[in-house]
């Protein structure tokens, strides 16, 4: 802004002249741009970011902890921040120890690893997880571990039935992978943010004592299925072996994942975990902000889910757009564009984008919305009126 208003004062007075054909050419192309520029800045004055829960930015508190943090030498095991960190976690989820690591995605590594320490291991998961879909095929290229795959049901669940019958049976571990590893995803990214609840994770935790098997949980978002089903989190994971958790979903720290299960497995973990690179030194600075958002941010989940409600209710009611509200259990949003509208998703994010509405398009027909502890309420009745104008066709005059 500060730039056009210092060429808004030098283009008048180009106006009141008399001006050379070229000249007078060079004068509207000025024009033009100084235009752009006001529109511009005026379009971007407010900006909701709800392409995911992992673009929250470090709060005052964060900063200030990360500030002061007490640290050391985590590779040789001495850093003082990240043992609180990792002791809370255990605690909290209820397991022996818990280790940081870098990502979600080293997280679940490391524990299909863990439990598949055999090359031609083969673990069951979901058609539709993270782990399957998101994370490189690392289980595959870097660990040796043959997936074997169970169609997703719309609620993130995998039927009990079927879990049970694509076990392998040892009498044909000649020609056959031998399964060790079940894993589930709670919540249920790729379902819309759904809820496994405790009585099913535990039939699935009995299915793999039954068969000498581990179980693993992708809990990126454990915490907001703890919150959304009103059940401790300890409790929701008391059948899994091994949880990964993300630190910078929905909680909000800046960086990092946890994983927690009994001593021995973290033993194992930790090792793995420098083999992969994960090994860090004075991490208590990215601790501390982790610790910080334990303690302030997961009593706001709810308020996530709310305001996801209440968007997905609104956006239902705009000719064009379809959104399952059934299915909106957390804070995830996923939305259709009904087959004769006059928009692709393209087309809408490129358009609310110009209202500050930032969106992560999933296909040519469908968005995701997800909602994190920086979107406030007023921005959630902003972003449903940004869609209406979008989808009906009206021009943006003002970022407020």
């Amino acid at each position: 802004m500060t730039y056009c208003m210092q060429l808004s004062p030098k283009l008048a007075a180009l106006n009141k002249c008399a001006l050379p054909i070229q000249l007078h050419h060079i004068w509207v192309t000025l024009l033009v741009i100084f235009l752009e520029c006001l529109v511009t800045e005026k379009m971007v004055s407010r900006i909701v970011d709800l392409r995911s829960d992992t673009v929250t930015k470090p709060t005052e508190t964060m900063r200030a902890a990360m500030a002061s943090a007490e640290v050391d030498d985590d590779v040789l095991g001495h850093d003082p921040s990240c043992f609180r960190l990792e002791t809370e976690m255990a605690r909290i989820m209820g397991k022996e120890a818990a280790l940081f690591v870098p990502s979600g995605t080293m997280g679940n590594l490391i524990s299909v690893l863990v439990h598949c320490d055999i090359r031609g291991s083969e673990v069951i998961l979901g058609d539709n997880s993270h782990i399957h879909i998101y994370e490189n095929g690392g289980i595959a290229t870097i660990g040796g571990v043959h997936p074997r795959t169970v169609k997703n049901n719309d609620d993130g669940t995998m039927d009990i039935d079927l879990i049970e019958s694509v076990i392998r049976d040892p009498k044909g571990e000649l020609v056959y992978p031998t399964t060790r590893l079940i894993c589930l995803e709670n919540t249920h990214a790729n379902c819309g943010g759904r809820c496994l609840s405790v009585e099913y994770i535990d039939r699935v935790g009995e299915i793999a004592k039954k068969h000498g098997l581990k179980l693993h949980i992708d809990g990126a978002r454990i915490f907001n299925a703890s919150i959304a089903l009103g059940v401790p989190v300890d409790r929701l994971v008391q059948a899994a072996d091994s949880v990964s958790v993300c630190l910078s979903k929905g909680l909000g720290a800046p960086v990092g994942s946890v994983i927690v299960g009994s001593n021995c497995f973290i033993i194992k973990a930790r090792r793995l975990r420098k083999t992969l690179g994960g090994g860090m030194r004075q991490v208590g600075i990215l601790c501390a902000a982790a610790l910080v958002a334990l303690q302030e941010n997961v009593g706001k989940l709810e308020s996530d889910h709310n305001n996801a409600k209440f968007l997905a209710d609104g956006l239902n009611e705009i000719e064009g757009l379809r959104v399952d509200t059934s299915s909106v259990e957390t804070n995830i949003i996923y939305i259709e564009i009904e087959e004769g509208s006059r928009t692709t998703a393209a087309k809408l994010c490129k358009d609310l984008e110009d209202y500050g509405i930032l969106l992560m398009p999933m296909s040519s027909s469908s968005l995701r919305i997800v909602f994190h502890h920086q979107i406030s309420a007023s921005d959630v009745q902003y972003a449903l009126s940004c869609f209406q104008q979008a989808v009906n066709g009206v021009r943006n005059e003002n970022g407020n």
